[in-house]
């Protein structure tokens, strides 16, 4: 009895000690998921230039863009990127309108509200289950605090998405697919809580433009 009493102690010891790495890690996430849940909430509205750059697995250059961006919680965005190749892209937090004006047509579709579908949402949308979607973590070093999250689901669009803040600002955010193409985007000029017109997240169909609805 004294034998079995002892080694039931040894491997609840055993079983405990194991168990030390993994609170640790899940301590470590719940504190980058509320770090990341604040600095994306503090921000309630946010307009900003950017410079994007889209990259094969090799390194390869495939895409050079610019253009401006304006959101506001809950779920509304206006991204417009410049020509040559030009798109206008507007959500109202119900639906979205893509406009190509070398193509002249716009669609139309319902907001896929997932964060892992919808990235822009992650800047915008309700962040409160950023746990839910994704794995966490966080590198802080002085005023620059880097954040990777890995979705948890597998019908993603990204296998992971940094995102970066400087001085508790975004600063740039990058996202890789299964086979390897990387999308950088750099935010410059970001002003944050500024009044923003609403007029900004509506849409109006120009004439003569072909539409779909998705």
């Amino acid at each position: 009895m004294i034998m079995i009493r002892t080694l039931f102690r040894s491997s609840l010891a055993t079983l405990c000690l194991l168990s030390l790495p993994f609170a640790a890690m899940a301590d470590e996430q719940d504190v980058a998921a509320e770090r990341l849940n604040t600095l994306l909430s503090s921000a309630n509205t946010m307009s900003a230039d950017f410079s994007q750059m889209t990259l094969s697995s090799n390194g390869a250059n495939l895409q050079e863009a610019t253009g401006s961006l304006v959101l506001k919680r809950p779920g509304m965005f206006r991204w417009h990127t410049d020509a040559p190749a030009e798109q206008l892209l507007v959500s109202d937090g119900e639906q979205i309108w893509l406009y190509d004006p070398d193509l002249e047509q716009v669609t139309i579709q319902k907001m896929d509200k997932r964060l892992t579908h919808t990235p822009a949402l992650l800047l915008s949308g309700d962040v409160s289950k950023l746990q839910e979607n994704f794995v966490i973590t966080v590198i802080e070093s002085g005023n620059i605090a880097e954040f990777l999250l890995t979705p948890k689901a597998n019908d993603t669009l990204f296998d992971n998405l940094r995102l970066s803040f400087m001085d508790g600002r975004i600063n740039d955010m990058q996202m890789s697919d299964a086979v390897g193409q990387r999308t950088n985007i750099l935010f410059q000029d970001v002003k944050i809580n500024e009044p923003v017109q609403q007029r900004e997240f509506t849409f109006e169909i120009p004439p003569g433009v072909d539409v779909i609805s998705e």
